[in-house]
């Protein structure tokens, strides 16, 4: 690792790694900063929790939330639990993939300007189906709700279409 990189992970994990915090809120902490946990923080981190690299990759790997590379500049985590399925969140979840040429749980594609993610549960069960699109909560959604949010999206992140 280029000295640089190492020095820059330390001074993260210092910013966030406390006394008596868990890993995972230091994981959360990082990851809130900056938008994925990289490889570079496990040794770091490792050290500063008294833990092995193999036990906090194990974390970081073992949680569907952490990333370990950015995120797309368009997110979409859509729920496809029990109450959305029965809403239809499955027939949304194919309009999604065809209006966006991705595919769920495909990971970032590098250079994709849309990543999709199952999600199951957002807590909106009286109003699915729902999603959350770039961390932002919407219910009820229809394709053509789906499409308006997916525009408005892109062009607030200059991503085209």
């Amino acid at each position: 690792m280029d000295d640089s990189l190492a020095i820059a992970s330390d001074q993260l994990v210092q910013r966030h790694a406390r006394p008596g915090m868990s890993l995972l809120a230091v994981l959360h902490a990082i990851q809130d900063e900056l938008g994925y946990v990289p490889s570079g923080a496990i040794t770091p981190l490792a050290r500063a929790m008294n833990l092995s690299r193999a036990e906090v990759h194990g974390v970081i790997t073992y949680y569907h939330h952490f990333r370990t590379e950015p995120a797309a500049p368009v997110t979409v985590q859509l729920c496809r639990a029990e109450a959305c399925r029965s809403m239809g969140t499955e027939a949304l979840a194919q309009h999604i993939e065809a209006h966006t040429g991705c595919r769920f749980d495909a990971g970032h594609q590098a250079g994709a300007a849309v990543e999709l993610e199952s999600a199951y549960c957002l807590g909106q069960c009286a109003l699915s189906p729902a999603l959350m699109l770039n961390g932002t909560l919407h219910a009820k959604v229809t394709p053509q709700k789906f499409d308006a949010l997916l525009a408005a999206a892109r062009k607030c992140v200059e991503v085209p279409a």
